[in-house]
């Protein structure tokens, strides 16, 4: 145990950490020279796709300073704000941690976030600037930040390159030198879950820290929250691929092979532990709570069990997933699913699309509302089609959210504005001393969601970094707004608006859709409703089909009785035509 480290990097989205922990795993020879490749620890197509991380993956090396030996176990951790859950997993099975910080950026918002779960986890916390090899590194002024942060000096932070290997050594010699190894809890077996998958052969897989006692292959074993008993069929550790062990001893991080086959019986945070000598479960993780709400319907109603079949097997890999069977009139049956953040939904459901060939439609996303009716009943509501009418509300509470920005002073007049167009109160603004603005405020959950982080980022030309909290239920002016499309109610577009911005949001959404919707054989109405009357509209053109074209002279009368039969077919259409909205459409009115 003495020769163990356990630790995490952690950082701000894109500040290099899975290129470091690349060329960690290269120096330390965890990774053959044949197959290493870029970001090596994501293994989902997404991740390598978009340049994030989205599932943390643990990580085992060995390394020498001197004559010593020691076995270092990073988990590397998603730097997205979406994803904050996964790192507070982590650093719960750690010791220490890498705070990296952009050379090139600096202090963002998200270091900060971070960096606050390390302290309050009392976590030794090393100091790394990265990118220092790139042209535009600002390694002085960032060395100035990174010291004030954590009122260390500057002589203490390491300089390092992801990209060349540049101070990795000194860096993993630091880390041994640095972070404890971990504290014997006891004899008795206790092994706190991080992480879990699923093997279609060999059941739930459980990603664990071993606090006390050692775990081996045939040891009959139990979960304290769902007393769910198992035998264990494999352990091992993380080189980074699984690699087979006799045992998991203390202070180790490794996985377990349990052989469980039904959902619900593991939670994160849970405590595995002997039948036969059972020690009590340890403090576990704050459990990911969803912040957002969306219904997802199949295209096709035949692929409903499918769809539930899909979303099952996701929660077996993403435990922040929750899921309920909801029905609508127009939509028929589908679920409504509850989400950490706007990336964690669209990650979701492009999983569903790739990794399940599923096609699906995915309504507007919202948050919860509280709702307390005249005649004093209450009410939770997660949909927004399902929002009562105005007369019968006495009031209405919404969850709000902190927000942390931090962005050059020069952006500050663009912010101020934004801020104000989504109904933000700010409670303190701060000039830092290397001339940037730290903005704290609060505003409406559901305001956020509304483009609000892609706005930050335009006026401030990529620059302002955004951090944000739930801090609870406010007291909220909404109502709901409907979209009909040839005068029936699509629910998928039925939203809940501030009743400030109701026509504008009415008159925004009939724009889209215009814009959108593919044109039928008959004039197709778009209309936006709300508090019982109509508050915008528009007209989409029939195509127009040459009925007249095959005829060749003759009498003009003949080209006026086709012309009327066209005319009369198109008012019988108008009146009983069902419109198919194609998926794009739903996307495209979901980014808004």
């Amino acid at each position: 145990m003495d020769n163990i480290r356990n630790f995490s990097i952690i950082a701000h989205i894109d500040h290099g950490k899975s290129t470091l922990a690349d060329r960690m795993l290269e120096i330390t020879d965890a990774i053959e020279e044949r197959s290493m490749r870029e970001q090596v620890l994501d293994d989902m197509e997404l991740e390598r796709e978009r340049g994030i991380t989205i599932k943390m993956t643990p990580a085992r090396m060995l390394w020498k300073r001197g004559s010593e030996e020691f076995i270092l176990n990073l988990i590397d951790t998603p730097g997205h704000v979406d994803f904050a859950y996964e790192v507070s997993r982590a650093l719960s099975a750690v010791e220490g941690v890498v705070l990296l910080v952009d050379s090139t950026q600096g202090v963002q918002a998200q270091t900060l976030s971070v960096l606050s779960i390390a302290r309050d986890l009392g976590l030794v916390i090393i100091p790394v600037l990265s990118k220092t090899d790139s042209a535009q590194s600002r390694v002085d002024e960032v060395l100035s930040e990174v010291a004030l942060l954590l009122d260390v000096d500057e002589r203490d932070i390491l300089l390092t390159s992801g990209k060349t290997g540049d101070g990795v050594a000194e860096l993993l010699n630091t880390i041994t030198e640095r972070i404890p190894p971990p504290k014997r809890v006891g004899e008795r077996l206790q092994a706190l879950i991080f992480d879990f998958k699923y093997s279609d052969h060999r059941g739930i897989i459980i990603f664990a820290r071993i606090a006390g006692g050692e775990v081996k292959r045939g040891a009959k074993l139990t979960f304290t929250a769902s007393k769910e008993q198992f035998t264990v069929l494999e352990t091992g550790v993380f080189v980074p691929h699984e690699q087979p062990t006799d045992k998991l001893m203390s202070g180790e991080i490794g996985y377990i092979v349990t052989g469980i086959k039904k959902p619900g019986v593991v939670a994160v945070g849970d405590t595995v532990v002997d039948v036969r000598n059972a020690a009590p479960a340890l403090s576990g993780y704050q459990e990911p709570v969803p912040v957002i709400w969306a219904s997802i319907y199949p295209e096709s109603q035949n692929d409903l069990t499918i769809l539930k079949q899909a979303l099952e097997r996701l929660r077996l890999t993403d435990s922040s997933i929750s899921f309920e069977e909801e029905s609508s009139g127009v939509m028929g049956k589908g679920f409504r699913c509850g989400f950490l953040g706007m990336l964690h939904m669209e990650i979701v459901t492009e999983r569903l699309r790739r990794e399940f060939d599923l096609a699906i439609i995915i309504t507007l996303p919202t948050t919860i509302y509280e709702v307390v009716y005249k005649n004093g009943k209450a009410e939770r509501i997660y949909s927004p089609s399902k929002f009562p009418d105005v007369g019968t509300i006495d009031h209405v509470k919404e969850q709000w959210a902190r927000v942390t920005i931090l962005s050059p002073g020069s952006f500050l007049g663009g912010i101020v504005k934004i801020l104000h167009d989504h109904e933000a109160q700010t409670e303190a603004t701060q000039t830092l001393p290397d001339g940037r603005v730290q903005i704290e405020a609060v505003m409406p959950l559901r305001e956020l969601m509304r483009g609000f982080f892609d706005k930050l980022k335009s006026v401030s030309s990529g620059f302002a970094s955004l951090s944000y909290e739930i801090t609870g239920m406010h007291p909220a002016e909404v109502v709901r707004l409907d979209v009909l499309v040839a005068e029936e109610e699509v629910p998928a577009f039925a939203r809940i608006v501030s009743r400030k911005k109701v026509e504008q949001e009415a008159e925004r959404m009939v724009e889209t859709l215009e814009g959108a919707l593919p044109r039928q054989l008959f004039v197709l109405k778009i209309q936006a409703k709300s508090m019982g009357r109509i508050l915008a509209s528009r007209k989409l053109s029939a195509l127009r089909k040459d009925v007249t074209g095959h005829l060749y002279g003759g009498d003009v009368t003949r080209k006026r009785k086709l012309l009327e039969k066209q005319k009369k077919g198109k008012k019988k259409l108008e009146a009983r035509g069902k419109v198919h909205i194609p998926h794009e459409v739903f996307i495209k009115v979901m980014r808004g």
